[in-house]
């Protein structure tokens, strides 16, 4: 017998990987197995107004069956759905979808996958969590209306911490710190992490609408940033410092389309949703009340510094080994 919830932690380990780059939608991971648990394709959510994470794992899917090349070529959402539903030919009615997240039920930016899901008559659906946003709920029960079974895990704590972010900023903001860390734990001092690892924080910083960093960093740094690595769209900035003296033709502020606060508080940050804070021990220090989670990349390498202490009572949600340095997201 196939055991769900072990199924369902690979699953969300999938849409892990893509945790920072979904936003607003939450990040979600769906997988296709058979009835003896192997496992014909695993995907997630890559990001806002790309195909949702069961309409990727059935793609993939397909072409594994089919080696249909001209699946692989489309990338619209609702290309993908009308193709798959005419071409399915009952391939998935011996096949388990577990999906980490119910199914949306409406047309937003993408058609329903509950609809595609229905027309491909999937033998059975596995939810992780229900969903708790008003215009996507309903796709569970629909699913039972059309025959097909379903079955919702009566819980899923890896799937509730994976959205965590997605049900923090629906009610008001979700806060993360990313954190650079060499392997005998130097958080300061230049450049610790590899290109890779600096893209993916950029890619990050398009996602975010405020970016908090502390003065010193900007005064002795000097830095611009945006998001140039990924070719995304710098946020809004926030200099947490007690002063003023900065020089104002660094690249950070000539940034277009950019709003820069300069202040000794973080009342601003109840204007944004999607928050990241950069900085060093002192920024630790002073926003460890208000992170929500912790995106630490730990690097393979040592560097000659001091470690920071702080008592922060952290817990380990996923670590992602897909680079030479490793990204962790931990939680207070």
């Amino acid at each position: 017998m196939v055991e769900n919830n072990s199924l369902m932690t690979l699953a969300v380990k999938e849409a892990w990987k893509y945790q920072g780059l979904t936003y607003p939608n939450p990040a979600v991971g769906a997988l296709i197995s058979d009835d003896f648990g192997s496992i014909l394709s695993r995907k997630a959510h890559t990001k806002a107004g790309a195909p949702h994470a069961e309409v990727e794992v059935i793609k993939d899917a397909y072409y594994k069956f089919t080696q249909d090349k001209k699946i692989e070529k489309l990338k619209n959402s609702s290309e993908i759905h009308d193709y798959l539903i005419k071409n399915h030919n009952g391939l998935f009615k011996n096949y388990t979808l577990y999906v980490t997240l119910e199914p949306c039920n409406h047309y937003g930016k993408t058609p329903p996958c509950s609809h595609l899901i229905k027309e491909l008559k999937f033998k059975k659906v596995v939810i992780g969590k229900r969903d708790t946003n008003p215009k996507a709920v309903g796709g569970a029960d629909y699913l039972r209306e059309h025959g097909i079974k379903v079955e919702v895990l009566k819980e899923c704590k890896e799937c509730e911490e994976l959205i965590t972010p997605f049900l923090k900023w629906q009610k008001g903001n979700f806060v993360f710190f990313k954190l650079a860390m060499s392997l005998n734990g130097v958080i300061d001092g230049g450049i610790i992490t590899n290109e890779t690892s600096r893209e993916l924080v950029h890619r990050f910083r398009d996602r975010c609408d405020l970016l908090v960093i502390g003065g010193n960093t900007v005064r002795i740094d000097r830095p611009t940033l945006d998001a140039r690595l990924c070719s995304g769209k710098a946020p809004d900035i926030l200099i947490y410092s007690r002063k003023e003296d900065f020089d104002k033709d660094i690249p950070l502020f000539r940034v277009k389309n950019r709003e820069v606060f300069i202040s000794d508080n973080f009342e601003i940050l109840k204007r944004y949703k999607n928050i990241m804070i950069e900085g060093g021990r002192g920024m630790l220090e002073a926003t460890k009340e208000m992170v929500d989670m912790y995106a630490v990349f730990h690097s393979p390498n040592f560097k000659v510094g001091q470690n920071p202490k702080l008592k922060l009572d952290l817990k380990y949600l996923f670590c992602n080994n897909q680079t030479k340095d490793r990204l962790c997201w931990l939680i207070n």
